[in-house]
């Protein structure tokens, strides 16, 4: 029975990690509807989390060993990515206890989920001309202020890549570069904050739980995999509004049944 629930929370995971749409929100409602709820499961909705940052890095392989290369001085570099990192770090190290104990409910859940789709129909709206049109224009006034906007992330519900694809968007970036800043810059984020999640919840974990965590970090990995290339494309045709659509639906779903 939990391996089915493995590879379900595993699909949702690898689904709607890099979609506006809010990974953590589906988890926990998804994790509340099938009953798999507490610490193991907060740990093991970590772990998944990694199977999808896994997909990232194969996806951007090439990217990545770029930014490694101590040749790398143009286009994207890891001054970038640090720059996108540092308001979200800060900020989740000083609120992180907060978050944890008071956030992680289905309640807060539906308040992200709206409040984050109103972001991203006034971004649809609102858009600058790109100035921006591929990760090699990226400035790093941008890099930077697309990190402030990911700290809105830090509510369950309101979706990482929504928050920084609407910043992008916002800041004079085409849907499809904001999108792909919002994915490498999931990479080094999520580690971090997934490493020190797992530091401070390894005492949930057991060797009979290996079947049931490698399940789901397998599940979430394929299906991530495809989530990208099959989001890239289509956001770059549908914008971001359809998706805040889903989210006012889900939002008013989840209400109905809380309520």
């Amino acid at each position: 029975m939990e391996i089915m629930i493995a590879i379900i929370l595993g699909i949702v995971e690898g689904l709607t990690e890099f979609l506006p749409v809010s990974s953590t929100g589906h988890l926990i409602l998804t994790g509340y509807w099938l009953d798999f709820t507490g610490e193991r499961a907060k740990t093991f909705e970590i772990v998944i989390q990694l199977g999808s940052i896994l997909a990232v890095v194969v996806m951007y392989r090439k990217r990545f060993v770029a930014l490694l290369s101590p040749k790398s001085s143009e286009g994207l570099t890891l001054v970038h990515l640090i720059l996108g990192m540092i308001p979200a770090v800060v900020a989740g190290f000083l609120l992180h206890g907060f978050i944890k104990s008071y956030l992680f409910s289905p309640y807060t859940v539906v308040i992200g989920l709206i409040v984050g789709g109103v972001l991203m129909i006034f971004a649809d709206l609102k858009k600058r001309a790109p100035v921006s049109s591929s990760l090699d224009d990226l400035t790093l006034k941008q890099a930077f202020s697309i990190g402030l906007f990911q700290c809105l992330a830090l509510w369950p519900g309101f979706s990482r890549s929504g928050a920084t694809i609407s910043g992008g968007v916002l800041l004079g970036t085409n849907h499809k570069t904001a999108a792909e800043f919002s994915f490498i810059l999931a990479v080094p984020m999520m580690v971090a904050a997934s490493g020190y999640d797992l530091l401070k919840s390894y005492q949930f974990l057991s060797i009979s739980d290996l079947p049931v965590f490698a399940t789901g970090f397998l599940a979430a990995f394929v299906v991530a995999l495809f989530a990208i290339v099959t989001f890239i494309k289509f956001i770059e045709r549908v914008r971001l509004i359809p998706f805040a659509v889903y989210r006012f639906v889900l939002a008013l779903f989840v209400w109905m049944v809380l309520f």
